[in-house]
């Protein structure tokens, strides 16, 4: 079946740099077999995709990028620079490949004009933010401007996990439990519910998050965050809704590193079937696994189809 793919990484030669200490823990040669993955855009991710039956995916530059970098004027003139490559290499291919803008968070004014830019003259369909930026959450009041671009704009931004300012105290002695297995799912939901119980989606109701990970365990809190709220704790002035309502109506999930049809389900329950979207999170998981996984499952065939494809399509505007 055709399929849409929307966590899908890639690296410029310039990136290399900020990319290469997130892999400290990787073993060297599966370190260097997945930057050769990265920095390619021609023959093999190309028939991996035909292999998969992928009709588009939508590339996003591997993180974390300039979000850790010191000097904003640098960062502002890496983004751009990095943005640029990667419409470069759409042009290339633009029956096969979409992207989503990388951006310069340390300075929000600027991250909202490079957004513009790159939806409005790049024709790139978003934006993908890896976690916080120098300790800065999207949802500090710095960020009103960049929130009122992106919900004017109606460009999703997709909140990809990224380290915290520190590792977690919890997870002292325990370096396998650091970044994917579990410290970077944990740190990206607080982003997400941040966003939610400070009012940014009732100051901006348009704006669209994307989660991948079918939302980073938010599907299955849902019933729990709205009773903490009504029964303990109470709601703040900044929210009208309950968090399940903002939950549904402006965050979408990806199935990103999740190949199992129990959680899918329980994300489809919860969110509804409109709001999830099938992705690999390639060359970070093994591609065919994530093919065979949504060739496989047992799911009604239309429900399939909007998972697969029909849902990217729509929400992305491709």
């Amino acid at each position: 079946m055709k399929k849409i793919v929307l966590e899908e990484h890639f690296l410029t030669p310039d990136m290399l740099d900020y990319w290469a200490p997130t892999m400290s823990e990787v073993p060297a040669a599966l370190t260097a077999t997945l930057q050769r993955q990265l920095l390619d855009f021609g023959e093999e991710r190309l028939s991996i995709m035909a292999a998969g039956e992928i009709e588009k995916a939508v590339l996003s530059l591997a993180g974390p990028g300039i979000q850790v970098e010191a000097d904003v004027a640098t960062a502002i003139r890496r983004a751009a620079r990095a943005n640029d490559e990667l419409a470069v290499e759409i042009q290339k291919n633009p029956t096969r490949y979409d992207g989503f803008a990388h951006l310069p968070m340390q300075d929000p004014a600027a991250a909202a004009d490079e957004l513009e830019r790159c939806v409005s003259d790049l024709g790139l369909v978003g934006a993908m933010i890896d976690g916080q930026t120098h300790g800065h959450y999207m949802d500090e009041d710095q960020y009103s401007v960049f929130w009122e671009r992106a919900a004017g704009l109606d460009a999703p931004i997709y909140l990809h996990p990224g380290d915290p300012m520190s590792p977690m105290p919890a997870l002292a002695g325990h370096p396998k439990l650091r970044r994917a297995t579990w410290e970077w799912g944990v740190e990206t939901a607080t982003h997400a519910l941040r966003l939610v119980f400070a009012g940014t989606f009732d100051r901006y109701p348009g704006a669209r998050l994307i989660l991948g990970h079918l939302g980073e365990t938010l599907p299955y809190l849902l019933w729990r965050f709205d009773s903490r709220v009504e029964t303990l704790y109470g709601r703040s002035e900044t929210m009208k809704l309950l968090p399940s309502e903002y939950i549904r109506r402006n965050i979408t999930l990806t199935t990103s590193g999740m190949c199992s049809k129990g959680p899918l389900v329980c994300a489809i329950d919860g969110m509804g079937e409109d709001s999830v979207m099938f992705s690999v999170d390639y060359p970070f998981e093994i591609a065919q696994t994530a093919f065979d996984f949504m060739n496989d499952v047992d799911l009604p065939a239309p429900l399939k189809q909007k998972v697969a494809y029909d849902n990217a399509k729509r929400i992305l505007k491709l």
